[in-house]
This record gives C-alpha cells, sequence and structure tokens, in this order.
C-alpha cells in the first residue's frame, strides 16, 4: 500500500462513518422503540437503591423537620341540619305546601348563602377574623371594609345523601376557631330569618297601598249597584226575574186549561143546542134529565097499563095520563134548563181563556221588560262582588304575611354546635411525611430511570445484543489498577481469580462456536484508547496457550504499545523491526517465561514508517506465523482515528471488538461495526469489559468464582485474590 493510500485512510473511514450513520440511527429508533424488559427496571431499583434510599430519607426528613416547624391549624365544625319536610308558614297556603323535590339545589343556595357577605360580615366585625387572616390592601391596610368579606379558612360542605350542612372554619386558636364557626352559623340563621321579616314587611306595604286603590274601587262599584237598585224600586232584580218567571210559568198553565175547558163546553153546548134529549143526557147536568126520563117511560107504562086495563076513561087512566103529562113538562123543562146552563158555561170558559190571555200577555210584558234591566244589574253586582272578595283576600294576605312574618321557622338549626378541637389538622404530620416519601421515591425512581434512558453507553450484555445486534461473547469484571495503571492479576497470576475465569470462557466461546473452521488468527481492537483491548489480548492468548495450543501474541500498536509491559520482556526488538525488514520475525518473537507454548512479538521501537508498511508485510506474517502457531492474536490500535487497523482487520480471521462498560458510548462501537461490515472483516463478537454489579445484573454470576472455589479447597495466589476482591 503507497502512502498516498494510507493518507487518505483517514477520509475512508469518515465515508464509512457517513455511509453506515442511517443504519445507526435506524438501530438507535429501533432501539427507542423495542420494549425494555421489566427486569431492566428491576436492575435499575437495585443499581440505585441506595440513592433512592437517601433521596427518600432526605426528603422525608425535610418534610418532617419543616412540618414540626410550621404552626398548627385547628378545625372546628359546626352541623346544621335543613327540614324540607316543615312548612315555611304557620297559616296560609305555604302552611300545607310538600315539600319541593330540589334539594340539591336548595342545599347548593343555602351553602352559597353562608359564604355571603350579610352571613360573614357581622362574623368578622365581632371576632376580627380578617384580621386574623391577615388579610390586607395593597398599601399595607385592612382590605377595603366596602369590599365583601370573604374568609379564606372558612369552608361550607353538605355530605352526601344527606340534609346537613358543615361549617368548617380553622384557626391557630382552637377555641376562636369553634367560636368562629358557630357564630358563622348563628349569623346565617338570623340572616335568613332577617330575609323572611323583610320580605313580609315589603309584602304588607306594597298590600296596602293596593288595598286603598281596591277599597276605593270596591265603594264605587257598590254606590253603582245601589243606585241601580234604586231606580228600579227594588231590592233584586234578579229574584223579581224569578217570581215573575214562576208566575208567567203559572198563568201559562191556567191559560193552557181554561182553553181545553173552553173546548169542552163550547162541545157541550153545540151538542145541546141542536134540542135533542140524547144531547142533554150527555152533559154533565143530565143525571136529573135522565131520572125523569125514567118517570116518563114509567108513567107511560102505566098509562099503557090503565088503558088496557081500565080505558081511556077510568080514573085510574086519567090519574095516570095526568102523572105523564106532568112528568113529560117537568121533562122538557128540565131539558131547557139544562140547555140554558150549558150556554152560560160555554160563555163563562170564553170569558175566562180571554181573561187567561191578557194576563199572560201582561206578565210577559213585565217579564221581558226586567229582564232587559237584569243584564245590567248583574253585571255591576258581579263586579261589586268581585272587588269585596279581592279586598277581603287581600285583607286575609296581609293578616297571615304579619303572622308569617313573626313566625322563626326551625326548619333550619343548629344540630351540633362546635367545639374547641383537640387536635390539629394542619400540619398532618404522618400523612405529609408519607407523601413525602411517595413524591420523593416516584422523582428518585423516575430520575434514576430518565438517567438509564439517557445513558447511552454499553453496559450490559443484554443490552448491547438488544441495540445493536451484535453477539456479546464474554463480559470482564473490573479488576483493581496498580501504581503504575496496569491491571492486577497480570497474564501468569491469580488463575483462580473471577477475571481469568471470564477470559476463559470467551476463549471458548470463540474456538467453540465455528467447528466447520476454526480461527487461526484474531484481531484484538476497541472504539478509542483505555477500553482494555491490550489486557484482554494478553489474557486470551494466556488461557489459549494453557490448553497446550501454540499461541503468538503480537503487540500491532506502534503508537502506544503495552504488551511488553504486561509479560515483562524487552521491546527493543520487534514488529516494526520485522515490517521495516531490519530483523527476521522467528528472531523477534520472546517466549513468556512459565508459560510455555505462548510467545510474544513485541511492537518494537516507535516507527512512523513501520506503519505505512503494514499492509502487504503483516498479511506476509500472519500466512507464516500461521504456519507455526495454533492461534495468533494480534493487538491493534484503536480502529476510529488510525489506519493500521483497517489493514490488520482485512488480513485476519476474526475481529474482536472490546469496548468498557458505562464509558463507551454505543455510538462509538456502531460506528466501529459498520467500519468493519463495509470491510467485510469477520466481527467474532464483542467484549465487555470493567462489567461491574453498578452497571449490569451479570456482575452476580462473577461472584459465584471465588465462593466455588474456597467450597473446592484454597488454591495457590488465593490470599492475594481475596485481597484484590475486597479492593474492587
Amino acid at each position: 500500500m503507497n502512502p498516498h493510500e494510507f493518507e487518505r485512510l483517514p477520509a475512508v473511514i469518515e465515508a464509512a462513518h457517513a455511509h453506515y450513520a442511517p443504519p445507526l440511527q435506524m438501530a438507535e429508533e429501533e432501539q427507542e422503540e423495542a420494549r425494555v424488559p421489566l427486569s431492566q427496571y428491576l436492575w435499575i431499583l437495585r443499581r440505585y437503591r441506595w440513592r433512592i434510599a437517601g433521596f427518600c430519607a432526605i426528603a422525608v426528613a425535610a418534610t418532617l423537620a419543616v412540618s414540626y416547624r410550621l404552626t398548627p391549624i385547628y378545625e372546628a365544625t359546626t352541623t346544621i341540619d335543613i327540614d324540607r319536610q316543615m312548612p315555611s308558614d304557620v297559616v296560609g297556603q305555604d302552611s300545607v305546601r310538600s315539600a319541593l323535590n330540589d334539594s340539591d339545589q336548595f342545599l347548593a343556595t343555602q351553602m352559597k348563602l353562608v359564604e355571603s357577605d350579610s352571613v360573614l360580615r357581622p362574623v368578622d366585625q365581632r371576632l376580627g377574623l380578617r384580621r386574623l387572616e391577615k388579610q390586607s390592601s395593597a398599601d399595607g391596610s385592612l382590605a377595603g371594609e366596602a369590599a365583601p368579606v370573604k374568609l379564606n379558612r372558612l369552608q361550607v360542605a353538605r355530605p352526601p345523601n344527606t340534609y346537613l350542612m358543615l361549617i368548617h372554619y380553622q384557626s391557630e386558636d382552637p377555641v376562636l376557631a369553634a367560636d368562629a364557626s358557630n357564630a358563622i352559623a348563628q349569623s346565617y340563621l338570623e340572616h335568613t330569618y332577617n330575609i323572611r321579616v323583610r320580605s313580609s314587611a315589603n309584602l304588607a306595604t306594597f298590600m296596602e297601598r293596593q288595598m286603598d286603590e281596591l277599597k276605593a274601587k270596591m265603594e264605587t262599584s257598590g254606590r253603582a249597584l245601589v243606585a241601580f237598585e234604586r231606580d228600579l224600586h227594588l231590592i233584586n232584580p234578579e229574584e223579581k226575574t224569578n217570581i215573575l218567571a214562576s208566575r208567567l210559568l203559572q198563568l201559562n198553565t191556567d191559560y193552557t186549561a181554561a182553553q181545553t175547558e173552553r173546548l169542552r163546553k163550547q162541545a157541550a153546548q153545540e151538542s145541546v143546542s141542536t134540542g135533542t134529549a140524547e144531547a142533554a143526557l150527555a152533559t154533565p147536568q143530565g143525571e136529573a134529565l135522565r131520572k125523569l126520563a125514567e118517570r116518563a117511560n114509567e108513567a107511560r107504562e102505566r098509562v099503557a097499563e090503565a088503558r088496557a086495563f081500565y080505558g081511556v076513561n077510568h080514573p085510574e087512566f086519567r090519574r095516570a095520563q095526568a102523572t105523564l103529562d106532568q112528568v113529560e113538562k117537568a121533562f122538557e123543562s128540565t131539558q131547557a134548563g139544562i140547555v140554558a146552563r150549558v150556554e152560560i158555561e160555554f160563555q163563562e170558559s170564553q170569558r175566562r181563556e180571554q181573561m187567561g190571555a191578557e194576563a199572560v200577555a201582561e206578565v210577559k210584558s213585565e217579564y221581558d221588560s226586567i229582564n232587559a234591566r237584569s243584564f245590567e244589574y248583574l253585571s255591576l253586582k258581579r263586579e261589586a262582588d268581585a272587588d269585596k272578595t279581592l279586598y277581603d283576600e287581600l285583607v286575609r294576605k296581609i293578616k297571615e304575611a304579619g303572622i308569617n312574618a313573626g313566625f322563626q321557622n326551625n326548619a333550619v338549626r343548629i344540630a351540633d354546635p362546635a367545639r374547641p378541637p383537640l387536635k390539629p389538622v394542619f400540619p398532618n404530620i404522618p400523612l405529609n411525611g408519607l407523601l413525602a416519601l411517595l413524591f420523593a421515591a416516584l422523582v428518585a425512581i423516575g430520575s434514576a430511570v430518565v438517567a438509564d434512558m439517557l445513558d447511552k453507553t454499553v453496559r450490559d450484555p443484554e443490552q448491547v445484543a438488544r441495540t445493536l445486534r451484535i453477539e456479546v461473547i464474554g463480559s470482564l469484571p473490573r479488576m483493581k489498577r496498580g501504581n503504575d495503571g496496569r491491571m492486577l492479576g497480570a497474564p501468569g497470576e491469580h488463575e483462580s481469580s473471577g477475571f481469568n475465569e471470564s477470559i476463559r470462557t470467551i476463549r471458548n466461546s470463540i474456538l467453540l462456536a465455528n467447528f466447520e473452521r476454526r480461527y487461526r488468527s484474531l484481531l484484538v481492537t476497541s472504539a478509542a484508547p483505555g477500553e482494555g483491548k491490550t489486557t484482554t489480548a494478553a489474557h486470551l492468548a494466556q488461557a489459549h496457550a494453557e490448553q497446550g495450543q501454540r499461541t503468538l501474541l503480537m503487540d500491532g500498536d506502534l503508537r502506544r504499545p503495552s504488551i511488553h509491559r504486561n509479560f515483562h520482556v524487552s521491546s527493543a526488538v520487534g514488529l516494526s523491526n520485522v515490517l521495516l525488514g531490519e530483523i527476521a520475525w522467528r528472531d523477534a518473537v520472546i517466549p513468556v517465561p512459565g508459560l510455555p507454548g505462548l510467545d510474544v512479538l513485541p511492537a518494537g521501537p516507535p516507527s512512523r514508517r513501520a506503519g505505512h508498511l503494514v499492509g502487504r508485510g503483516l498479511v506476509e506474517l500472519l500466512e507464516a506465523a500461521m504456519a507455526e502457531y495454533d492461534l495468533v492474536i494480534l493487538d491493534a490500535p484503536p480502529l476510529l482515528g488510525f489506519a493500521e487497523p483497517l489493514q490488520m482487520a482485512t488480513a485476519v480471521d476474526g475481529v474482536i471488538v472490546v469496548a468498557r462498560a458505562g464509558q463507551t458510548s454505543r455510538k462509538s462501537v456502531a460506528t466501529v461495526l459498520a467500519i468493519l461490515n463495509r470491510l467485510r472483516a469477520k466481527v467474532v463478537g464483542l467484549v465487555l469489559n470493567e462489567v461491574h454489579k453498578e452497571l449490569s445484573d451479570s456482575y452476580q454470576y462473577y461472584g459465584y468464582y471465588g465462593s466455588y472455589y474456597r467450597a473446592a479447597g484454597s488454591l495457590p495466589g488465593d490470599d492475594e485474590h481475596k485481597k484484590q476482591e475486597a479492593g474492587a
């Protein structure tokens, strides 16, 4: 690779970063959209539990301290009973009025009435409640006297489904709280009574003015009625009209009877005027004529007998003939009298009929005359009666209003007067402490969750796998650093530690994952310096050599080499000399004392020119080394900002990315993965370094190693290991 291509590598890195930025943004968006498991929240609580507990303790302590310093406030309550069944008046229509179904509206009205100025002002003037509540205007004086009185410590409530009204008043003085509550209740009762009195007085005044006008109108209508009766010369034309109507009916009946009688008499007169005896016999007077006719018949029979027996000359015959003549003469005389009487009766019936017709006509004329004036009379009489009735009703209303005005209605009454309370209602110290604990816990937990959401660093293997879509091949616990900054527990030391056990786990994850083709060369890099890639590479090489495999560890960081310090070997000759062609690579390899099978190729003296020869020279070197070693591990510089790791990544079988938990941002790791994918380098996985219990709940597994080994028996180096674990 020529120098000009080397100079273009930073631009390639930037281009790769720009090219893979959209996938990175998509990964972040998917991360935001991904559902965070419940275990993550539980881990957050465990991680920040002491901070949350401390914040809650401080908040509760501060709340209790403030609550104890606050002035206690006492609340007294007066209970008022409102009876909606009791009538509002003692006399009149309202005294029998049934209760209306408007309890909610009525009680709401009464509650507003209790808070009115008319009720509160007398109490304020007597007890000075506004002054005690320190209500002042802008100039520092007491709130304007002309303004409505409003008491801030007054509360009027109504228990649901009751006809009770509760008047609460709060004050620093319990006796004053009870006095104020009772005074407000009493002022409310007096105010309702005064409203009734004023309403009745206003009603009486209005009705008295109306009564004077109505009285004058009643007298005028009465005088008009009397004058009309005087003109008619009767007391009650209506009653006179009734008499005339009855008389007219009677006369009409008599007139009809007279007509009937006249017709009957006329028929009898016409019958007897023929002169026949039968007609005379049919009349009511025909009884005497009938008897004479019978006597005449008997006389004729005796005459006939005498003629037949004695003869016409015999005295008996003559006596019988004389009797017959006398009877016939009496019959004729009686018949003539009957005809005369029938004629007289007919004439009398005619006169009676005529008189009846004249009487009916006269009475009808008088009835019509009086009936015509009766309408005018009735109108005047109705007007006079209405005025009198209205006047009497108004007088009755005035009397009722006077009586009801003095009626002290007990439908609204004080059921339970207030008494000085024993315990204050403010501050409620237990409740304040509980609320402070609750809100402090919510704020602390919310802050912990938000802080965790805003933390964009890699921390937990599960989180990395979920957000970056990369396999986490292992996690390394945090180790204590020495005075020189090097991690304690260097290769070859404290093999029973949890750190070295984690290295073995990573080794097995790498070598046992791919059975078809084993890795012969691995590159260990990171996004930035200080991620722990060198320590990881050194321990990984040691772990591989412990299995009896020949392992070569190459220090590819030509700018800041550190492999030689970890193994306490010289770096006078190394990779830089090999790349410059100054020495063969086998001559620069140094066996590690005490670790058979592990060789180290140091970086050698720093050389800028050697960095430009990494491309072709490193490929040839790796091919030659892989022919003699089972595994070659190359410790490379950080990938971001340096050109050499790009060349190294394309020359090895696999790349291991090391990230420092809680320090390396996910964006940096995502950029490294994007560059490696663009170079088509094989990414084996991610190693999460310096994981501890404050960053991941996976840390608890590392604690099992020490207890497991202690249970199995002490191993060399355990004492020093215990000291390091305590320091960590």
